[in-house]
């Protein structure tokens, strides 16, 4: 099996990755930072094969070469975890940066086009494939001062349920992964390096981590093909909707 996943260098990119590799899938993992990408394809090449490429999910032009890129042999993707995408600030609508606005909408919905219209028509051909796209709670509930983050997810959520519509019937699974409060570095991107303030998003409770939200696509990966996990959403122990967290 050979899985593509972007976002990989940290959260549950990374740690899709390493549960992945202990399944002995074949990685391509996507990412900004080249750094990082080296690292991983260090600790993760040792066991399973790997490649890395390093694009940004935002700008199509990288997003098609890097991907045109692959070896002939490593091309035949099997799964497509789409999990790049961001949250930049957290204002009201009238308040709200319109730049901030950019880096989530193209990230978060144009990248996850960009990347999949690179890699289905191949599954299309070979009449198999899974597809899995990382959502939020936010795509099915909206809060205050995070609408644009809101719409970008809720997008994120119609779009898996139109390429299931649209691919099932070519034998490709589609599965919508909505995670709650993950402690991942999401906030202090959000809150744009302000870790004082990210660190308090979690205070009180116990956040759900990376590695839970990569247990569920494994979970929904290795289904028998009789079955199609169509959308999980996952919540923190403490969290009863999205801004709703019992904290002591």
């Amino acid at each position: 099996m050979i899985a593509l996943i972007t976002g990989a260098t940290s959260g549950i990119g990374r740690a899709t990755a390493e549960a992945f590799a202990d399944l002995d899938y074949r990685l391509i993992l996507c990412g900004r930072r080249q750094d990082r990408l080296v690292e991983l394809e260090q600790e993760l090449g040792a066991q399973i094969p790997v490649i890395t490429l390093n694009f940004d999910v935002r700008i199509r032009d990288e997003v098609e070469q890097a991907i045109d890129s692959l070896p002939d042999d490593w091309k035949a993707i099997d799964i497509l975890v789409n999990n790049a995408g961001n949250a930049h600030g957290l204002s009201s609508i009238q308040n709200g940066d319109p730049d901030d606005w950019d880096q989530m909408i193209d990230g978060n919905v144009q990248g996850l086009l960009y990347v999949s219209k690179a890699v289905i028509p191949g599954m299309v051909a070979r009449k198999r494939g899974h597809i899995v796209n990382i959502s939020s709670i936010a795509g099915k509930e909206t809060y205050a001062n995070g609408a644009v983050y809101c719409a970008s997810k809720a997008a994120v959520e119609a779009l898996s349920a139109g390429m299931r519509l649209d691919l099932t019937q070519h034998g490709i699974k589609v599965t919508n992964v909505a995670p709650g409060a993950v402690e991942t570095e999401f906030s202090a991107v959000r809150f744009k390096g302000d870790t004082q303030r990210a660190a308090k998003v979690y205070e009180g409770f116990t956040p759900l981590q990376a590695e839970d939200i990569a247990d569920a696509i494994v979970y929904a990966v290795s289904a028998p093909s009789r079955v199609t996990i169509a959308d999980i959403t996952i919540l923190a122990g403490a969290q009863a909707a999205a801004t709703t967290i019992y904290r002591k």
